[in-house]
């Protein structure tokens, strides 16, 4: 592959509630299910980016994510599965899909989340990586991203293979895609069928109805588990049958199909060849166990601290000052809000902060000068333990927080669990993230910040704050007897661009 697979649409939350019927509820005539378990994971389009990545292909998924508790566990879930997000701002909540079950059988969907929210612009990066693609999927569930101008524009210029997955509610495809992968029931919404035409020929008449109309190169109808229905430019088409009959939970199945297709024609295959794959794949993964045994164990959740309301002033002078907990993806999310309705702009760092000490101080100070909020990542215990070795931190990620969140430069925190901060980077989108450096060496280039990457998807910006000389966790361990090694990653000297502001208190440069 010359480039990534890159996923273009709308993401949804999903989640898988198991559990056990053992009698009816006294007041309504309907069965109670007691909860046993239950599992969440990216679905709609970043579903299928899991399916692609998890066949070791290098994906970038560019999708919409809302500023709330959803869009932040999505980011978490496609980091986890090796997926690069480049985010587009979303207006709204995050559209989630629940299914009850029990026994293996699903007794209730339960969708919430709302009507769908507009999708931000992309930037120019996102822009350039569908055109450097191997080979675009647009993964479309009705919610919006694929109707977006500035990516249309994009998905029609590429000169990679593109396949689009299509929804009732959504766009048309854009001209000239090699393979749309509409469903019987799709193609029924999209173009009626004649009375009394069979199956086939209902398949066939939508399928070339589609082609021409959208000007694609090929058009396949999936058949569940009867494989798929290929129409080309000639009068006859191919039907591929499945490997063999297979009965489960066919949740993700069309995903699967739609990815399956995709990687084929990144590597070269023709149509038909990618089609014959995508039907051994959509077979094998049903007859697996379907979405439940495909996917990688998931991440666990963060737990929450029990949040009181924020402040609630309409201003930027509202949203400055605090007194309530600012700790917790709550509370971020909240401010998010805040802050972007106001037209204002995001500062983020990051790091351990063990043991929280002046330099600290008062790098935080410095880069909340540079926007209107300060939001702080903090490495959970269980990453600082596998950044810095068994005997680090020295304090709890809960009483680390705490201490940064009564901070007056900083005005929400957030702990992650992930290595690095690149997942909840993608869900916050940042105007600027800050690191402290070494102000005397400070001058190199930018991009030498390894989140310097992660912050062009969505057009921020990495800088460099001063920090107070001689101030160093690891000595102050050492110092006092302590053991840990390694250096702060929020604030180890390198070579990096530096702001210097002008002023260290709050009410400074904006």
């Amino acid at each position: 592959m010359r480039g990534p697979v890159v996923v273009v649409g709308d993401t949804l939350l999903d989640r898988d509630v198991e559990g056990m019927v053992n009698r009816l509820c006294p007041d309504s005539p309907v069965p109670v299910l007691d909860e046993t378990s239950a599992v969440d994971r990216p679905g709609g389009a970043g579903l299928a980016a899991v399916f692609a990545a998890a066949q070791g292909a290098d994906v970038v998924l560019v999708t919409a994510l809302a500023d709330d508790a959803g869009g932040a566990r999505l980011s978490a879930l496609l980091a986890a599965a090796g997926v690069r997000v480049y985010p587009l701002a979303l207006c709204g909540a995050t559209p989630e899909k629940i299914r009850l079950r029990a026994r293996g059988r699903v007794l209730l969907r339960h969708d919430r989340g709302g009507a769908s929210g507009e999708p931000g612009q992309p930037s120019d990066e996102v822009l350039r990586v569908i055109g450097a693609a191997s080979a675009v999927l647009v993964s479309d569930y009705g919610r919006g991203v694929a109707r977006q101008p500035a990516l249309r524009a994009a998905l029609a210029a590429t000169r990679a293979p593109v396949v689009w997955d299509p929804h009732p509610r959504g766009p048309a495809a854009v001209p000239g895609v090699h393979l749309a992968t509409p469903n019987e029931s799709e193609v029924r919404e999209l173009v009626p069928a004649l009375p009394g035409a069979s199956r086939l020929a209902t398949a066939s008449r939508g399928a070339q109805g589609l082609r021409r109309r959208w000007r694609a190169g090929a058009v396949a109808v999936t058949l569940g588990g009867d494989g798929a229905l290929l129409c080309h430019a000639g009068s006859t088409p191919l039907v591929v049958p499945t490997p063999g009959s297979a009965e489960g939970d066919t949740c993700g199945a069309g995903d699967r199909f739609a990815a399956a297709a995709s990687l084929a024609l990144a590597e070269g295959a023709l149509v038909s060849e990618a089609v014959q794959a995508a039907v051994a794949e959509a077979s094998a993964y049903v007859a697996g166990g379907g979405v439940a045994a495909a996917l990688p164990p998931p991440v666990g959740a963060r737990g929450e601290p029990v949040s009181r309301t924020r402040r609630s002033a309409p201003s930027l002078s509202g949203v400055v000052g605090s007194g309530a907990d600012r700790v917790g993806v709550a509370a971020v999310a909240g401010l998010l809000a805040e802050v972007r309705a106001a037209g204002g702009t995001v500062v983020a760092t990051g790091g351990c902060f063990d043991l929280l000490h002046a330099g600290h101080v008062a790098t935080l100070q410095a880069a909340r000068q540079l926007g209107d909020c300060l939001i702080v990542c903090v490495n959970s215990d269980a990453s600082v333990a596998g950044l810095k070795g068994s005997d680090r931190p020295v304090m709890a990620e809960g009483d680390r927080a705490r201490l940064l969140a009564a901070l007056g430069c900083v005005d929400a925190v957030m702990v992650f669990d992930e290595p690095t901060p690149d997942a909840v980077l993608s869900w916050l989108r940042p105007d600027v993230w800050v690191k402290g450096g070494d102000y005397a060496t400070g001058g190199g280039d930018a991009t030498t910040l390894p989140e310097a990457e992660v912050l062009r998807r969505w057009g921020g910006n990495t800088v460099v704050v001063p920090y107070l000389d001689g101030r160093s966790t690891t000595d102050m361990i050492a110092r006092s007897g302590g053991r840990g090694a390694g250096v702060d990653p929020a604030f180890g000297r390198a070579e990096h661009p530096v702001v210097a502001p002008v002023s260290m208190t709050r009410e400074g440069t904006r």
